[in-house]
């Protein structure tokens, strides 16, 4: 399980108009800026740029996307190969973690496994009313612990366009389900064709 959401893309059209340094063609530019809209020549030029590849279309490490991403653990640590230009701010489990109750929809459950990860919930659950009665931190710690992979994490995630693109063609065929739910995203953000039809870096 996945869910992407409240994202926020931005400084498309200025990204853009920096291409045009190269060429002193900033004369040429028929962006909106203000609806940070591409015009039909800067988004020509925008699809050739990407289509020839990463030293042309640094650009797009400008283009700023972000995201709320709830998602297991096991996921994020993948997603976490991509490290390059982005920034992730995550809800604390140190802060946070035992301030209610595990639930079952806190954590990814398929293919008919709701009767172990409920066994471990109730484990969770006596640990954290030994640490809240005791305040002793060896029962915060098993809890981390014991943490299942499928625990959903909730966290605010800034990349780029460029980082995009590499994750798309890296991981649009990709046996988790997760990360074609993130592609699909991808592909639903404005100007995607910058990132999806223009193929993989040269």
């Amino acid at each position: 399980m996945i869910k992407i959401e409240n994202t926020h893309v931005d400084n498309i059209v200025r990204a853009v108009y920096s291409a045009r340094n190269a060429m002193n063609s900033w004369d040429k530019s028929d962006s909106d800026w203000e609806t940070d809209t591409l015009g039909k020549a800067d988004l020509d030029l925008a699809k050739r740029l990407s289509k020839a590849g990463n030293d042309h279309a640094k650009y797009l490490r400008m283009i700023n996307v972000t995201c709320d991403i709830t998602a297991p653990i096991y996921w994020i640590g993948e997603h976490d190969t991509y490290k390059v230009s982005t920034v992730r701010n995550s809800c604390s489990f140190m802060h946070k973690g035992v301030s209610k109750p595990f639930e079952i929809d806190d954590f990814t459950i398929e293919h008919g496994c709701e009767s172990e990860i409920l066994k471990i919930i109730d484990i969770l659950n006596y640990l954290r009313n030994l640490y809240l009665e005791s305040k002793d931190f060896k029962f915060f710690r098993m809890i981390r612990q014991l943490l299942p992979q499928g625990y959903n994490v909730k966290y605010t995630w800034h990349a780029n366009y460029q980082v995009l693109k590499n994750i798309y063609f890296a991981r649009r065929g990709h046996r988790l389900e997760e990360w074609h739910t993130f592609c699909d995203w991808v592909e639903g953000l404005p100007y995607s064709e910058l990132i999806i039809e223009c193929g993989r870096d040269k």
